[in-house]
């Protein structure tokens, strides 16, 4: 068989088998499991931070005041714009936009040959209207004329007729004249009186017609004075005038352009007051009324006061517009369209539990904070409850008191946990 070739060789032992090596793993798993829950049962998570990198606050019971700030935009005070009343051609321009102006100067002329047109013929109209009532008035007159003359004659042959009648009258009780010759005087005696008078009653109606026409003809001619007012208006509305003392602060006009009425070349702004109109978010436009204080941010080292004036109903973009006047004292050399920052007051002040506003809220929303402890080596994780808020705090509704401090820095490597052990 030749030396003990062909027996079995025996095998190196191995010292890392899969079963040891997932058996120190599940000892690793365990071991860490017992510290985290012994760290649990004594202050839960813990982190080490430097203290110079946080910052650290205090707790206060002091005067709030809720504010929001607010960015808006200088303007004019009074604004007046430039709207055409009549259509035309522009043809000439009398001052540039930015130039100052004068009450009822003029700014630009325009020409419309249809309202020239109109003038001339109302002129026209007007004129003949006029000659056709004193042509009226010279016939009635010569009507009125011819009438009394002939009244005057038949009062004459009344006159006469009546002498002859009565001294008729009594030759004919002494049988002097023949009953014919007696008859015939009274016939004509009686004749002309009721001719006369009927003649009376004829002009008496004539004269009333005629009141009638000239004064019908002279309410005409006080509508055609109207009517050529009014055309007269017209015609001087063509050349455009400053309504207000101030700066023409926008004109939209090119020589020979054609603009219809109505439309707007611009506005002249009164520089003797500004107000600022800016945009508030909708969310608050239940709360901002007429008579709300603002304080702007400081200008030129100053901080100036003003009043919400007017709030506008419309809301656009999610926003709604409100106009603020200065109280007091305007900036110095404020221009139209110069930004004004401000803080708008939203309520009174009160006396409240208040805290600096900081990089905190970004991770907890304000529902908890870091505490620190009265020793100040170490800060807890408390639940808190925030109010409202102001340009710098926060007001403090539950979970702090008057005294304790807080960190208010960014908790954004902190990882939220439970305690901050300081270093």
């Amino acid at each position: 068989m030749g030396g003990g070739e062909g027996m079995d060789v025996q095998l190196e032992k191995k010292t890392w088998t899969t079963r040891r090596i997932l058996m120190l793993v599940g000892g690793i798993a365990f071991i860490a499991l017992v510290v985290w829950g012994l760290s649990t049962m004594t202050g839960g998570r813990r982190l080490n931070v430097d203290r110079e990198r946080v910052t650290i606050s205090e707790v206060k019971f002091a005067p709030f005041q809720e504010m929001i700030s607010v960015t808006g935009n200088v303007l004019p005070r009074t604004t007046v714009y430039l709207d055409a009343v009549e259509g035309g051609r522009i043809e000439e321009i009398f001052v540039l936009e930015g130039e100052m102006v004068e009450k009822d100067q003029p700014i630009l002329r325009l020409s419309n040959p249809q309202l020239q047109l109109s003038l001339l013929t109302a002129e026209t109209n007007h004129i003949e209207q006029i000659n056709r009532l004193e042509s009226t008035r010279f016939q009635v007159e010569q009507a009125n004329m011819n009438m009394r003359q002939s009244l005057t004659d038949m009062e004459y042959q009344i006159l006469r007729l009546k002498r002859d009648y009565d001294r008729n009258q009594n030759l004919m009780s002494g049988q002097l004249i023949s009953a014919a010759e007696f008859e015939a005087t009274e016939d004509e005696y009686e004749y002309y009186v009721r001719r006369r008078q009927l003649t009376l009653t004829a002009y008496r109606q004539d004269s009333l017609r005629q009141v009638i026409q000239i004064a019908r003809m002279e309410s005409a001619i006080d509508r055609m004075d109207e009517n050529f007012t009014v055309i007269q208006q017209r015609q001087d509305n063509l050349t455009l005038r400053a309504p207000v003392d101030g700066q023409l602060s926008q004109l939209n006009a090119e020589l020979g352009e054609m603009k219809s009425a109505g439309f707007r070349f611009g506005q002249v702004d009164k520089t003797d007051a500004v107000k600022v109109r800016a945009g508030v978010d909708e969310f608050h436009i239940r709360r901002v009324m007429p008579g709300q204080r603002a304080i702007t941010l400081q200008i030129g080292d100053i901080e100036y006061e003003m009043i919400v004036q007017r709030v506008f109903p419309e809301v656009q973009n999610g926003r709604f517009d409100v106009d603020l006047d200065f109280v007091g004292q305007v900036p110095p050399g404020i221009r139209r369209g110069q930004t004004v920052r401000f803080r708008l007051e939203m309520s009174d002040p009160a006396d409240a539990i208040i805290i600096p506003q900081g990089g905190f809220y970004q991770t907890t929303g304000g529902n908890w904070i870091y505490v620190m402890d009265s020793s100040g080596d170490y800060a807890e994780k408390r639940a808190i409850r925030l109010g409202r808020k102001n340009l710098q705090v926060y007001e403090v509704l539950e979970g702090l008191q008057e005294g304790e401090r807080i960190v208010t820095s960014s908790y954004n490597t902190f990882n939220e946990v439970d305690r901050l052990v300081f270093r």
